[in-house]
């Protein structure tokens, strides 16, 4: 009889990662020793960091930095408690002032991480008797919240709201509704249909929550997400969104109105039974939504920075996605094609993301690239030629049509 428990008899049978490893193919947890706002240097090279999230560069924003500081020599390095007990500082409170103020909603409540908001809003909102309605692409933090909540799941196809609406039909009278979806999709940078969705959650009396991760900052006339850049703040139930990509720190926040937050503060298991975010991170947090209202010309530069790669790389024959976001995914097609040019770049000293099934099916592999208002004209364009040469080598078949 063998010693292992059988418990960990799975971990031998899916061999996947150890085969990448083995033959130079695996693009994760490459330690970095070094960053500036647009690049990475990992052992003794510097590589374009084009795997970020940090849309509007404000990492390294000295009024960041330094509000970071002076929170760590008032408060210490950790909050040691959760927001129930012990681990609210005022701090807390003016995010949380701030960002209601910024959403234009009653109430905010922030928690440690952004995963965390969804997993605590969902699980603690949905009841028994009540329906959670996603988009097949929802990002995992949605996905799993769902598999925490109670009641029924329904997943409708990418973007079909025609579908939803026969979902949504054939709820059981009295059933609660809420529908959850991401405000910008963070694997093809596409926009969700906000105004057919709110739309939808009016007709069928259910309740409209966005995760708009990848909008703040991004999105709207003053960067405050999708349902402003739709004009629907006042459609939207509940807007969650976290701070570790255009606020340049880590945590996230639920705002709505200040009854479903006063619920959610108290029946949250993801917020009552952790640490709450740390002084640091709640102070650079503020500092950076500061930088972000008073600094919209870092969005314009995102925006151009965004332009000028999607142009380019349609040049060479390349398809970055519709370009709607500062998420530029790259479909190559083939698994191993994929990740031969994913390699190359890496070796060229170009960071990108690998993106390959699960997350998409088999045939449409990618590269996923984040620009962020800080990258230069001369780091695009050595992007894109190296983008050429890793594909001309690896995945000719990915430019066919190049040059239309």
């Amino acid at each position: 009889m063998s010693d292992t428990p059988r418990v960990f008899a799975k971990v031998t049978s899916d061999n996947r990662a150890r085969m990448a490893q083995s033959i130079g193919l695996y693009p994760y947890f490459a330690p970095i020793q070094e960053s500036t706002t647009s690049e990475a240097r990992i052992g003794d090279r510097w590589k374009v960091m084009l795997g970020s999230n940090n849309y509007l560069g404000l990492t390294h924003h000295p009024k960041v930095l330094e509000a970071c500081t002076q929170a760590l020599h008032r408060y210490g390095s950790g909050a040691t408690g959760s927001r129930l007990l012990n681990g609210t500082l005022d701090l807390h409170e003016t995010l949380e002032a701030r960002l209601a103020a910024f959403y234009r909603k009653p109430a905010a409540l922030v928690f440690t991480t952004g995963y965390q908001t969804s997993l605590g809003a969902i699980a603690a909102l949905m009841g028994r008797d009540d329906i959670l309605y996603l988009d097949k692409l929802d990002h995992a933090c949605i996905v799993d919240a769902a598999q925490l909540a109670l009641g029924d799941t329904v997943r409708y196809p990418h973007g079909d709201l025609a579908q939803l609406a026969r979902q949504l039909e054939k709820a059981p009278e009295g059933a609660g509704k809420l529908i959850a979806t991401d405000g910008v999709f963070s694997m093809e940078g596409s926009i969700a249909d906000l105004p057919g969705l709110t739309k939808l959650a009016k007709q069928h009396g259910a309740a409209l929550l966005v995760d708009d991760a990848h909008a703040l900052g991004v999105l709207g006339e003053d960067g405050a997400g999708t349902a402003r850049h739709f004009g629907l703040d006042d459609e939207v139930d509940l807007i969650m969104a976290t701070f570790s990509k255009s606020l340049a720190s880590v945590g996230g926040v639920l705002v709505g109105p200040e009854d479903v937050l006063h619920w959610v503060r108290h029946h949250a298991r993801a917020l009552i039974f952790t640490a709450a975010m740390p002084p640091a991170s709640v102070a650079g947090t503020l500092a950076a939504l500061d930088v972000l209202q008073a600094e919209p010309e870092r969005r314009t530069r995102l925006w151009a920075n965004t332009r000028r790669m999607a142009e380019q790389l349609r040049a060479i024959g390349l398809d970055p996605g519709p370009a709607q976001t500062p998420i530029l995914p790259v479909t190559v097609g083939d698994v191993f094609e994929t990740a031969r040019v994913w390699r190359a770049l890496f070796d060229d000293d170009v960071f990108v993301h690998l993106v390959i099934p699960p997350a998409v099916p088999a045939n449409s592999c990618r590269i996923r690239l984040s620009m962020t208002a800080e990258h230069t004209d001369a780091q695009i364009d050595r992007v894109v030629e190296a983008f050429a040469r890793a594909v001309r080598t690896h995945a000719p078949r990915a430019l066919a049509g190049a040059g239309s």
